[in-house]
């Protein structure tokens, strides 16, 4: 090896690659030329590059900006990141760059022992910007204008010589005068000959302190951090892992090197680790955060494991990092929180499935449902039969005598065993030292385990305990169902097989569950106490008894609401009139309760008082209004009902409706086809259906609209339909839709009326209000077949009279009755006078033998007759005396513009025995 100072050869051996070094600057846009030698000195032209420099030439020398001169701008640009986006793209065959050194990139400058440079290294030439051709040759020194560096070079240089190396810091000029410190080692070679060389390694220094930064980093984090770290290789074994993943392991850091995670944990741990981190590395898509048991090792719990695939900067892979995580604590507080969570969303839930119920053996069962899977494997709620009866609570202590029933039941599975241990409707009877029969005398919860304790629940010997041990039950909760501090219940839960026993938690919480439902049971208990109350108020003021009227053939039905709503006001009629003539009444009080049916009541008698005076429909029904503020429910609230009322004569087959706001009454007529209709218990031969068209009226107690009464011929065997609004409304549908339903089902033909009934109610709108619901049907006819009935007209004058008792006297001869005649013709007479004597219209006199003789007088005048006492010395004044006195019955009717007058006889052997 020999000095390129010694002459011309050195110049042209390093021209070359001082010639490719310029080149390469160029292309970084590096400046070309190089710094202005010294005045006095000539500047080596660089045309002569060709031509080998004369050995007599002087070499050119450095020129390196002072101490106190401003910096050249830097001839070089910045390295970029390897394989970062600024990086020039590689041309073909050019080697990858994937190295620590394309970081760290080590400057080589081979040295004489006098600081001369003789070999000047491509990283050097980049790292300080001096190309080769101007520094071979020259001493180091010259790179270095600060005299106390210099002297440091100088006796780095000596210590070499002496010890072999030197390692130390130093302040290098580049090319532009910019100082670059770096961190220099020295070493001591010799080459065959015995000569001695000093080869100098340069790096940048910020760049190692980064790189020694980045190492003390990854120290720390390996060795000091609370996750455990583990590095492995593309065949997924461990080249790496810090004390805190192998602590988690419970296996040594020795035995991690060189084994999978297979061969170190355990098998159902590792298979799903080992399906993650090969996925890792297939995919080079990061797992961050999945939440795995931990392997029974130990430490156990719950761990966060995260996997990223790792590859150096050529893009070659290199295995998968990974950290893992105890996240035990964090897992269990989620959990906790997710437990609540599901508990309140328990409460909730049966809050709202109860929040409407009134029954409780509905709210029993959903209480006993509500807890099975998610609480418990088995449940039953026992209710004290009070409760479930409506009943009032005992005011005494509970023993073995107290009537226990079993309402609600839920389990996990089926079977003989299932339905021993919770048979619905059960009567439950119990010792009174057991469980049972603490809680209900304590008021206090007990959490029972193991097999004595569940024997003491009921009483010794219970087949349903027994069925609980075949059915694996190993942990009881026996919770009072407690209103306004009276327990009324038990809410037993149990859990079987594998699953967990009970904590004193869940019995918090099974305590808080109760709570609730006692308090719906109380309110279910106090509304079905209610409702009876109602319903047999109600049935109490209903018709008893329904009368068959002659010509009339009546069946009725009627539904109280449904249990989520209070009992109405609706009722229903049939009230006998005179002169075989019958009153159909249906009407609807507004509201519900106790209040409702109590008005109903009221409002029902009024009817049934102003019928008994023979008043015609819409007479009664003003009448009624008037009565509206006595009738109220209060002071303050105004009675509001709706009612119709019609009275059919079969007589005349005449039918008289009037209607207060309520449901227009449906007529089905019978088709000509039909066959003679029965009057009594035959068939409905069906027909052809309508509803009445009426003056709607307004409801009662609302006025202000005339009440208006609509007179109708019915024919024969014709149905009438008269039904409260239950019937026919619905929530989506419009009132003329029931009503259409209602006739098509009355238009079918029945084996009687009562099978017609049925049908009604069969095809109620199943969406309808749950309201109450009044039915009345009535078969109208003509009277009984063979009843005998004559009638004539008479002039009003004076010779009626006497027409009028020969009239009788001779029907009533013909009909086989001629001990009725002496009477008759008496008040026949009585009544012809009065009506002769004010009226001037024509006179109708009718004769009916029924059950009795009825005898009707009518005239035009609307007034009816007053009833006087004549004193001694009276000529007249006696005729409605002697008719009261001699008839079996008597009364007056208005009847079109004018009035009828009637009387009954009764029948020889059918006088009634006076008392």
């Amino acid at each position: 090896m020999s000095s390129t100072g010694s002459g011309g050869g050195g110049a042209r051996r390093t021209g070359s690659a001082g010639g490719a070094a310029a080149r390469a600057r160029l292309r970084r846009g590096a400046r070309p030329t190089a710094p202005q030698p010294p005045a006095g000195r000539r500047r080596p032209g660089a045309a002569a590059a060709p031509e080998a420099p004369q050995p007599a030439q002087p070499a050119p020398t450095l020129s390196v900006p002072g101490p106190g001169a401003q910096p050249a701008p830097r001839s070089r640009p910045g390295r970029p990141f390897p394989g970062g986006p600024s990086e020039p793209p590689r041309g073909p065959g050019t080697p990858a760059e994937g190295s620590l050194l394309d970081m760290l990139k080590v400057a080589i400058a081979i040295l004489d022992t006098a600081g001369r440079v003789v070999l000047w290294s491509p990283a050097a030439e980049e790292l300080l910007g001096w190309p080769n051709e101007l520094l071979v040759g020259r001493r180091i020194e010259e790179l270095i204008p600060d005299q106390e560096q210099v002297a440091r070079i100088r006796a780095a240089i000596q210590d070499t010589l002496r010890h072999g190396r030197w390692a130390g810091h130093a302040e290098l000029r580049d090319r532009d005068g910019v100082p670059v410190a770096v961190d220099a080692r020295i070493s001591l070679l010799v080459d065959g000959d015995g000569t001695p060389f000093l080869q100098a390694s340069l790096a940048e220094a910020a760049a190692v302190r980064a790189v020694e930064r980045d190492l003390a980093v990854r120290d720390a984090l390996f060795e000091q951090s609370p996750l455990g770290i583990a590095i492995l290789d593309t065949e997924l074994r461990y080249t790496a892992v810090n004390q805190t993943l192998a602590e988690m392991n419970g296996v040594a850091l020795e035995d991690h090197v060189g084994r999978t995670t297979g061969e170190t944990l355990p098998e159902r741990a590792a298979d799903e680790i080992t399906t993650i981190q090969r996925q890792v590395l297939a995919t080079g898509e990061p797992v961050i955060d999945v939440t795995l048991a931990s392997p029974v090792t130990a430490r156990s719990g719950y761990r966060s494991i995260s996997y990223s695939r790792m590859t150096d900067r050529s893009g070659r892979v290199l295995g998968i990092s990974g950290t893992v995580m105890d996240v035990t604590e964090r897992y269990r507080a989620v959990a906790k929180v997710e437990h609540a969570r599901r508990r309140l969303s328990l409460l909730n839930e049966f809050g709202s499935r109860v929040g409407d119920l009134l029954d409780a053996s509905r709210i029993a069962q959903e209480l006993a449902g509500s807890v099975v899977p998610r609480l418990t494997d088995h449940s039953a709620v026992i209710l004290l039969q009070a409760v479930a009866h409506g009943d009032d609570l005992p005011r005494h202590g509970h023993d073995r005598r107290t009537s226990l029933l079993q309402l609600g039941t839920a389990s996990v599975q089926d079977g003989p065993e299932v339905e021993v241990m919770l048979r619905r409707g059960a009567r439950i009877t119990f010792a009174e030292d057991s469980a049972c029969g603490r809680v209900l005398r304590t008021g206090v919860p007990e959490l029972l385990s193991g097999a004595d304790q569940l024997d003491d629940v009921t009483y010794p010997g219970d087949p349903k305990m027994q069925a609980a041990h075949d059915l694996g039950v190993h942990s009881m909760l026996v919770v009072p169902l407690r209103a306004r501090g009276i327990v009324i219940g038990l809410l037993l839960v149990s859990r079987a097989g594998y699953r967990e026993g009970f904590d004193r938690d869940d019995l918090a919480f099974t305590v808080e569950l109760a709570d609730r439902a006692g308090s719906s049971l109380d309110n279910a208990r106090l509304y079905a106490r209610e409702r009876t109350a109602a319903l047999t108020l109600q049935r109490t003021l209903l018709p008893q008894q329904v009368p068959q009227p002659t010509g009339v053939e009546v069946a009725y039905r009627y539904v109280p609401g449904s249990s989520g709503t209070e009992v109405g006001g609706d009722w229903f009629d049939v009230i006998p009139l005179p002169g075989d003539r019958t009153a159909l009444v249906v009407g609807d009080v507004m509201g519900h309760g106790l209040r409702a049916a109590a008005t109903m009541g009221r409002l029902r008698t009024a009817v049934r008082v102003l019928a008994a005076l023979d008043l015609p429909p819409d007479v009664l029904l003003r009448h009624v209004h008037e009565l509206a503020d006595d009738l109220a429910q209060g002071p303050d609230e105004a009675l509001l009902a709706t009612c119709v009322y019609a009275v059919f004569d079969p007589g005349t087959a005449k039918l008289t409706v009037a209607k207060a706001g309520h449901i227009p009454p449906v007529l089905v007529v019978p088709g000509e086809e039909a066959e003679e209709p029965t009057r009594t218990g035959g068939p409905l031969p069906g027909g052809s259906g309508r509803i009445l068209d009426l003056p709607s009226g307004a409801p009662l107690g609302v006025g202000g609209v005339p009440f208006e009464a609509v007179e109708l011929k019915i024919p024969e065997g014709s149905l009438l339909a008269l039904c409260t609004d239950g019937l026919v409304e619905s929530r989506d549908k419009d009132l003329d839709v029931g009503l259409g339903r209602l006739i098509t089902v009355l238009q079918e033909p029945y084996a009687s009326i009562q099978a017609a009934c049925e049908a009604v109610l069969d095809t109620m709108e199943q969406g309808r209000e749950p309201d109450d619901v009044a039915l009345l049907l009535a078969r109208l006819g003509h009277g009984q077949a063979g009843t005998p009935t004559a009638g004539w007209t008479l002039p009003a004058e004076p010779t009626a009279v006497s027409r009028a008792r020969r009239l009788v006297r001779s029907t009533l001869t013909e009909w086989g009755v001629e001990a009725l005649t002496d009477t008759a013709e008496l008040l026949v007479s009585e009544l012809v006078t009065n009506a002769v004597r004010y009226a001037s219209a024509p006179i109708g006199v009718r004769l009916t033998l029924g059950e009795t003789l009825l005898v009707e007088i009518s005239d035009p005048l609307p007034d009816p007759p007053r009833e006087r006492h004549a004193a001694e010395a009276d000529e007249g004044g006696r005729g409605l005396e002697l008719v009261r006195r001699l008839a079996l019955h008597w009364g007056a009717r208005a009847e079109g513009i004018g009035k009828v007058v009637w009387f009954e006889q009764a029948l020889p052997g059918n006088e009634p025995v006076e008392s």
